[in-house]
Formats: C-alpha cells, sequence, structure tokens
C-alpha cells in the first residue's frame, strides 16, 4: 500500500471500512478503458470530451449547498468502481455517508474511507496523498469556503495525474470567478441540471439536463436544489426536515 495512503489511514480521526490491513492491488481488476469512465447518464456523456469522467485528472463541482446534492452524478460511477475491490475516500464530508444509501447502489461500504482532517493544510495534505495513492479508486474531497491559490489546486491536479482515480473537489458557487487547473468543472445551479462552465478541449458554457428517465428505477437519488436558503428550523422544498435523517445521512 502507498505509504502516505497509510499514513492517512492510521490516523485516529480515519474511519475505514473492512478492508484495513489487507494489501490492495495496485492495480483492480476492472479498469475503463481510455482513462474515462461514463458517468451513467448519456446526456452528460455525449457533452464529455471524454464521453464519461476524465480519470486521472481533477474535477470541480460547484454548488450552493454543501455538495452532497451533487453525489447524484457520481452515484453510478461509484457503482462500477466499486468492483475494481480499491478505496473510495470521502475527505472532511459535512457529514456521515449513509451505508444503506450506499448498498442499495451496489456500492460495497467496506471500501468506504472517511478521513476527518483537523485544519486546511491537513485537508490538502490528504487530498494530494490520497489521489496520488494506487489503492484509490475514487477521491472525493470536500475544499469548504477557503480560497485556495492556483498553486495549491495545481500541486492537486499534479497528484490527480500520477494516478488513474476518479478526482472530485467541491468548492462553492463562487469559486467559479477564479481560474483553476481543473481538466473539467462543473456547476450545479438547478435542479438535475448541470452547467459545464470548463471542459479542457471540449464544449463549455453549456448546461445538460439529466432526465428521471436515466435514473436507477426504485433506488434512492441525490439531487439539490441550490440556492434555496432556509430559515432556521425550515427544511428546503423536496429535502427532509432538519430533524429526520436524509437519504444520504448528512445529518
Amino acid at each position: 500500500m502507498n505509504e502516505a495512503l497509510q499514513q492517512v489511514i492510521n490516523r485516529n480521526d480515519t474511519w475505514q471500512g473492512h478492508l484495513a490491513g489487507q494489501v490492495l492491488s495496485a492495480n483492480g481488476d476492472s479498469h475503463w478503458d481510455e482513462d474515462r469512465l461514463s458517468t451513467g447518464y448519456s446526456t452528460l456523456d455525449k457533452e464529455l470530451r471524454s464521453d464519461g469522467w476524465p480519470l486521472g485528472s481533477t474535477v470541480e463541482v460547484l454548488s450552493d449547498g454543501c455538495g452532497l446534492g451533487s453525489m447524484g452524478l457520481f452515484l453510478p460511477a461509484m457503482e462500477k468502481l466499486s468492483a475494481e475491490g480499491r478505496w473510495q475516500v470521502f475527505i472532511a464530508p459535512p457529514f456521515t455517508p449513509y451505508a444503506p444509501l450506499l448498498k442499495a447502489r451496489g456500492i460495497d461500504t467496506d471500501q468506504i474511507l472517511l478521513v476527518h482532517p483537523k485544519s486546511r493544510e491537513d485537508l490538502l495534505w490528504a487530498t494530494e496523498q490520497a489521489l496520488r495513492s494506487t489503492t484509490s479508486s475514487a477521491v472525493f474531497s470536500w475544499l469548504g469556503a477557503d480560497e485556495y491559490s492556483y498553486s495549491e489546486l495545481r500541486k492537486l491536479q499534479l497528484a490527480a495525474a500520477s494516478g488513474d482515480s476518479l478526482s472530485v473537489l467541491f468548492r462553492p458557487q463562487e469559486a467559479a470567478r477564479n481560474h483553476a487547473p481543473a481538466s473539467l468543472r462543473l456547476q450545479m445551479r438547478e435542479y438535475r441540471k448541470v452547467h459545464i462552465l470548463k471542459q479542457r478541449g471540449g464544449n463549455q458554457y453549456i448546461d445538460v439536463t439529466l432526465p428521471p428517465s436515466e435514473d436507477v428505477p426504485e433506488h434512492p437519488q441525490l439531487w439539490e436544489v441550490p440556492s434555496w436558503q432556509a430559515s432556521p428550523g425550515q427544511a428546503s422544498p423536496g429535502q427532509a426536515s432538519p430533524k429526520a435523517q436524509p437519504a444520504f445521512s448528512f445529518a
């Protein structure tokens, strides 16, 4: 196992599935052709230059919310990557993923690694190490509302380029004003609609609507309605009450 990732796993604030202690193959049995992985949504795939998520490069998802609803974009890919038997790393998630939802979508929760950095520096360090690791099939990192320099983000991009994982950075909408080295930058500004803000070598500034017909029937979906500001104690339209447990258990 990559020594740097082992340091992350050994931290006392890291939760890990039952794969801890096993030596995982640097290359899983299943790999995806041409450094791409289908998003699971044909309407989005056909607008992306790589016909899916680019691997070995950072993807930024910008949202007014905390990015949790945007996880609906990645559930199909997470299910496919689960077959590789490698870690899917969640770094600084705002809440704890709800295991029954992941299991319902065919995602092995024993492969989920949760990392809770204590500081901004720890967050960047843990993200970089996970991106460089060959034992991670997916890395999801919530960078929060902090501002990051281009050089800091470039360091993460270079770390992603050294591996073959799905690498996703969640950031607020305000980050769209600044340049970033990510090969793909998406905005979630409307319900079930993805705006392609930046795409290296592909279409930009276009909206892609994800039709309900492409969802997995009778399985939980994760979509948020950005920009809706709830008053204290009030739930947003279509969302559970703050006192209830939402589908992804981010409560």
